[in-house]
Formats: C-alpha cells, structure tokens, sequence
C-alpha cells in the first residue's frame, strides 16, 4: 500500500527537507494542490498550513515504506499519542487534487497541519497566493535581505 503524502514547504522536491527525509524514498512524486490556508512563519523560516478554503500549492509524494511517517512525525514534531496543542503539527488526511486540473480529485493524503491558534502565536503571515509566488506587506526575509514596510513580492524558498 502507498503512503501518500501532501506536502507544501521544505519537504518539496528541492527543498532543504526534502534532501533529508524523501530523496530516494519516493515511488511517485507530483504536482497538486489542496485547500487550507498558508502561512508564513518568519521567526521560523518555514511555512505552516491551516484548515481552510484557499488554494495551497505542493506536491504528493508517495512512498512505499511506512516508516516514513515515523521519520516525517519526528521531523514535523508530531506525536500521536500527544494532544494536539502539544505538537508543532498535526498529521490529518485531506483530499488533494492536480495541480493543472484542479477538479481532478488525486484522492486521500497524509498532510502536516498547524492550528490557527499556534500560527497566531508564531506571528504567522497569511500567504493568500498560497503558491509559488507570495505578497507581503510585513517584514519577511527574501533571499538574505530583510524587507521592512514595504510590498515585497517573492518566490518561495
């Protein structure tokens, strides 16, 4: 049985925990979007994704050995038997759809969520593109130089 699971920041193809966790693990790996809301967490440097009805960009990778959800709990600061304000993440299953036909439905995925209430406590900032492009109108750090009061428009990293 495939693992599959949606993933939308450093654990995309290219990425800092994608060379980590998932290069060489993937049987599949594909462009598709889910719908929540992004965040960006600038004390953090990394990216949080809430329940919503926004369009969120990523990728679903599959993989065939289980123990990967073990190794991505870890790093995500999941913990099943823990409650859920007592993780970083949250590991739920949402529906993913393609990314270049998005009423195509690519079914059921594992996705690493955040409450609303923890992103507030981080300072998150909204990413209402919620894909490869980003605007902000508050301080984030974009490619070494910080940026403040200014409209900054950005790729995501």
């Amino acid at each position: 049985m495939t693992i599959d699971i949606f993933v939308y920041g450093t654990l995309k193809p290219g990425y800092r925990y994608y060379q980590r966790s998932c290069i060489g693990k993937t049987i599949c790996e594909r462009a598709a979007i889910a719908y929540g809301q992004l965040y960006h967490l600038p004390t953090l440097g990394y990216p949080a994704m809430i329940p919503g009805s926004d369009r969120v960009c990523g990728y679903l990778l599959g993989f065939n050995d289980r123990e990967i959800l073990a190794e991505l709990d870890d790093l995500e600061g999941y913990h099943p038997h823990r409650a859920a304000e007592q993780n970083e993440y949250d590991r739920t299953r949402i529906e993913v759809f393609d990314a270049d036909n998005p009423e195509i439905s690519l079914g059921f995925a594992w996705v690493y969520q955040q409450t609303l209430h923890r992103v507030r406590q981080l300072n998150g900032i909204l990413l209402t593109s919620g894909c490869r492009t980003v605007q902000l109108t508050d301080r984030l750090k974009v490619k070494g130089i910080l940026k403040k009061g200014f409209r900054v428009i950005a790729q995501w990293y």
